[in-house]
């Protein structure tokens, strides 16, 4: 990754969560924030998930600090699945948390993640944080399992043509009203195997000129 990863827990609403902030080894002051959701996790999913990890190391080569962290329940992370309420919360403590003032905050998921990225996003506008002005990258986002937020117009979403678990028809029903544009990768699955490398480049390429 070429990056430096510390493990910390952060206080959350179940109790401690658990965290992997990964940031630049040369040292350099980072530019920004990443806070990163990862897929269900009464299905296997963890912050070491290999998308989340990619997400992980494309925000690290852009200079940002990426907050990977187990949703309560998994891992060192306390509580117990809450059908994605309280996982909501995990996230916007950990945003609360690790987040650096008056720097660019954005927030990131896959697939379950996706979900909860829309919803704390949501939420902080609501609450009229200045986070709203920050960037969403969601990939596979569970459209039809769980129901998805609005997003802003410059929200990155990434979608598998051949997504067997969250259909490409699901996504791009959430997406229409919104007139939200979706990125496929042809002949990609829902854990992209074999295209990390292309989804790295995709979102590489979407948040460049803001990282420069």
């Amino acid at each position: 990754m070429n990056a430096s990863t510390e493990r910390v827990q952060i206080d959350g609403p179940a109790g401690p969560i658990e965290c992997a902030i990964d940031t630049p080894a040369d040292g350099t002051p980072p530019r920004g924030t990443a806070v990163l959701c990862h897929p269900h996790p009464l299905h296997g999913g963890t912050m070491d998930n290999k998308v989340v990890m990619t997400l992980a190391r494309t925000f690290v080569q852009l200079g940002l600090r990426s907050v990977r962290f187990n949703f309560r329940g998994i891992g060192g992370s306390a509580g117990a699945w809450d059908a994605g309420r309280g996982e909501v919360d995990d996230a916007l403590a950990v945003v609360a948390a690790q987040r650096l003032p008056a720097l660019p905050l954005v927030i990131g998921g896959f697939s379950f993640g996706g979900y909860v990225a829309t919803q704390a996003a949501a939420r902080l506008a609501e609450q009229g944080d200045s986070a709203r002005a920050s960037r969403l990258v969601l990939i596979a986002p569970a459209a039809g399992n769980f129901t998805l937020a609005p997003v802003p117009a410059d929200t990155l979403v990434v979608h598998g043509e051949v997504d067997d678990v969250v259909p490409l028809s699901a996504v791009l029903a959430w997406a229409r009203p919104q007139s939200l544009p979706i990125t496929l990768v042809p002949g990609a699955g829902h854990f992209f195997h074999g295209q990390l490398t292309l989804l790295k480049q995709i979102v590489g390429a979407a948040f460049a000129a803001s990282f420069r």
